[in-house]
């Protein structure tokens, strides 16, 4: 018999109102390609409410959703002197139902726009503080920003580390996160033929250090480029990646699936 391959997508915003009017639908297809776990995570106070609501209204038997609550460093600019605090607050009444700290991390592009890389720094010095705090792993986005990001989790040492969300870096970056206990989020940079220093990583790299995501309805596949991304693509992501490795589609999905776990305990099964 066949064993049935399931999937998580480890980051997706799901929440956006892209998805607003065809959610129960697109949750539909995702259980029909066996997707039973999407995780959400959040960019700043804006949308940590809705966020949560959104999980506890459309979980269900068929898809499991995950909340993640945090402040993404493109949205500092909507932010208080109170709001790391909002945050910690919202964290304790909501510590049963939070799956990580995140989206949160440093941007080196957003840095030169706006020349805000101090506060950047603050900001997500904070919410590893959290993480640590409240033993939560962290969901990671960097860009042009690993050697900011490396010191700081270094200097945290989180038990739970968490994953580094859309890695497309070297392979020498890459050892470096997984020597801090994170996993790498692989999603659809490895279907661009140009993207050989991430292709090239990623076939060698441990398989335990892999997990799948989308990050729909951002970071569109090859080939579909102007368009919005979905949950669903997530397979064709995790073929591409079948692609680049050696293990056997059902090896890969297995591991994939314990990878997650080991950040997420609490997924569906």
């Amino acid at each position: 018999m066949t064993k049935t391959l399931t999937f998580t997508d480890s980051h997706c915003h799901l929440d956006f109102d892209t998805f607003s009017t065809n959610t129960v639908t697109l949750l539909n297809l995702c259980h029909q390609a066996h997707i039973n776990n999407i995780v959400i995570p959040t960019i700043g106070p804006s949308n940590w409410l809705k966020a949560l609501a959104f999980a506890k209204k459309f979980t269900s038997n068929k898809v499991s959703l995950h909340t993640c609550l945090g402040i993404h460093p493109w949205f500092l600019n909507e932010l208080t002197p109170n709001s790391l605090n909002d945050l910690e607050a919202l964290l304790v009444e909501h510590l049963a139902e939070i799956s990580a700290i995140g989206e949160a991390g440093i941007d080196g592009v957003i840095d030169k726009e706006h020349n805000n890389m101090s506060e950047q720094q603050a900001i997500f010095d904070g919410q590893l503080q959290l993480a640590k705090k409240y033993d939560l792993p962290i969901i990671v986005h960097h860009r042009r920003s690993h050697q900011d990001i490396v010191p700081l989790l270094r200097k945290y040492q989180l038990n739970k580390a968490g994953i580094i969300h859309a890695f497309s870096g070297s392979y020498q970056q890459a050892c470096q996160y997984i020597d801090l206990g994170f996993k790498l989020g692989i999603g659809g940079t490895i279907t661009y033929p140009r993207a050989e220093k991430t292709i090239k990583a990623v076939k060698r790299l441990p398989l335990e250090s892999l997990v799948l995501e989308t990050d729909a309805p951002a970071m569109p596949l090859f080939g579909f480029q102007g368009q919005d991304n979905s949950p669903l693509r997530l397979i064709e992501i995790f073929n591409a990646l079948n692609i680049i490795r050696s293990e056997s589609d059902t090896d890969l999905a297995i591991a994939l699936e314990q990878n997650i776990r080991e950040v997420f305990p609490r997924l569906a099964n």
